[in-house]
């Protein structure tokens, strides 16, 4: 639905700066009792808390992150500047407002006097419907959103007549959808960033000369996550031991530093939080990545989940680019379990796509799995095991819940040749770190 039609807006908060409950009231009406004449509050001191934004707990527990009115409008800004979004967008919100203020657009797209096209949930034909409807130019997403779409049956789709753009992050895209997802009709931009940096800081800024190279080569540098945005002071990978910038070999890893205006305040009653994720004025991601010979960066891993095999590292965000490229392969996660001799081994969690009775599992096995990955990775890379599921758990803005799948995976033991369960319930951790889950087979 459009923000001009009937929406509920309910509005409860008696902590206001007037102390005034709003209670519940049609948009309309809550529109007609603002006042055309109000000029707004000048801010005394850019550097004033304008917002709190919690992080989705993906690798930890969320946190509060308190963002400057500075901070957000020069993000703001260079959001619709290097996303080049012009006069009148019209901006489909598949992506939810409250993860990092819905990445600036919530404010981004009132500066360029656009639309708004609100969604009460991201289904397939929800979004092909609103597309089509109202002549969609940009939305964002997390790469999930890419297989719903993607999935969407004959009957849910409708047909899309002029380039939508696409923003993309929150977790490295696979690079073998980029061209699937581009062929409905849409344009993918690549950007990264976190809650703590109000959303993209960098973005893989394309270059011409790309377009003379093969699809799938196009497709992987796609899926780099880029330079940085006009915010951002300065980004890099380095050795955090040394504070030394790594060699821009596109090989040796480092973790991903970022500085500049647009960086948090910091945590919200959490000073030692904060400390700890500044490093000689450099905001430290938590992410593990290398800088190409362009000065492109691409993310390796997250620091949690590099897999430390037998002192092999092993990263997971390679391993599941090589799964998503198995044709029944719908999603794909990859994390440690424990290993008797090698300390930790991969094992890989996997929702496979419908076939075209409407059945999952019934074809594809751990066994395919194992193979098709012994057939494109180092052998030390291979999963050693491979779980089943009806479908990942996702935090409420699309990432998959690693954090979970960490908890589950400890409780296994690995055993060659075990065929694969399907996890058809909801994965629950108890207060003791227990998983409560339904398994078959």
């Amino acid at each position: 639905m459009v923000l001009r039609h009937r929406v509920l807006a309910c509005i409860d908060d008696i902590d206001t700066p007037t102390g005034v409950r709003f209670g519940q009231s049609e948009y309309e009406q809550l529109v007609q009792r603002g006042n055309p004449g109000y000029t707004g509050e000048l801010v005394q001191d850019e550097w004033d808390p304008i917002a709190l934004n919690y992080t989705s707990g993906t690798t930890s527990a969320p946190k509060g992150v308190v963002y400057s009115h500075r901070g957000a409008y020069l993000s703001t800004l260079s959001q619709i500047l290097g996303w080049e979004m012009g006069n009148a967008p019209v901006y489909l919100w598949s992506l939810p407002m409250f993860h990092c203020n819905g990445w600036t657009f919530t404010w981004g797209v009132a500066a360029r006097g656009g639309t708004n096209v609100c969604l009460c949930n991201t289904t397939a034909k929800d979004m092909y419907h609103n597309i089509a409807e109202h002549a969609v130019t940009h939305m964002c997403c997390a790469p999930v959103v890419f297989n719903v779409l993607l999935e969407a049956k004959p009957h849910e789709r409708r047909e899309i007549t002029s380039p939508v753009e696409i923003l993309t992050g929150g977790a490295p895209p696979p690079a073998s959808l980029l061209p699937e997802i581009e062929r409905l009709g849409f344009h993918v931009t690549h950007g990264y960033g976190l809650t703590e940096t109000a959303g993209p800081a960098l973005v893989c800024e394309w270059q011409r000369k790309w377009n003379k190279l093969p699809q799938q080569d196009q497709a992987k540098l796609k899926a780099r996550q880029g330079i940085s945005l006009l915010a951002l002071s300065d980004a890099d990978v380095k050795d955090l031991d040394t504070m030394a910038s790594v060699p821009r070999d596109g090989e040796t890893m480092g973790e991903i530093v970022l500085r500049g205006s647009s960086i948090m305040k910091g945590y919200f009653k959490d000073p030692e939080a904060t400390s700890n994720a500044f490093r000689n004025g450099w905001f430290a991601t938590g992410d593990i990545g290398v800088i190409h010979p362009d000065g492109y960066l691409e993310i390796k891993d997250r620091s949690k989940d590099v897999i430390i095999s037998g002192g092999e590292n092993i990263s997971s965000v390679e391993l599941e680019s090589v799964l998503y490229r198995h044709p029944r392969v719908l999603e794909a996660a990859v994390v440690a379990m424990p290993h008797p001799k090698w300390g930790e081994s991969p094992c890989a969690f996997i929702s496979v796509k419908k076939n075209y009775n409407g059945d999952t599992n019934d074809v594809v096995k751990e066994s395919d799995i194992i193979a098709y990955c012994k057939k494109n990775l180092p052998r030390f890379m291979v999963p050693k095991r491979v779980e089943f599921m009806a479908e990942l758990p996702k935090t409420s803005t699309g990432k998959i819940h690693k954090f979970q799948l960490r908890a589950l995976a400890q409780n296994f033991v690995v055993t060659e040749n075990l065929p694969g369960k399907i996890i058809t319930g909801p994965i629950q951790l108890s207060a003791s770190g227990q998983v409560n889950t339904q398994v078959q087979g």
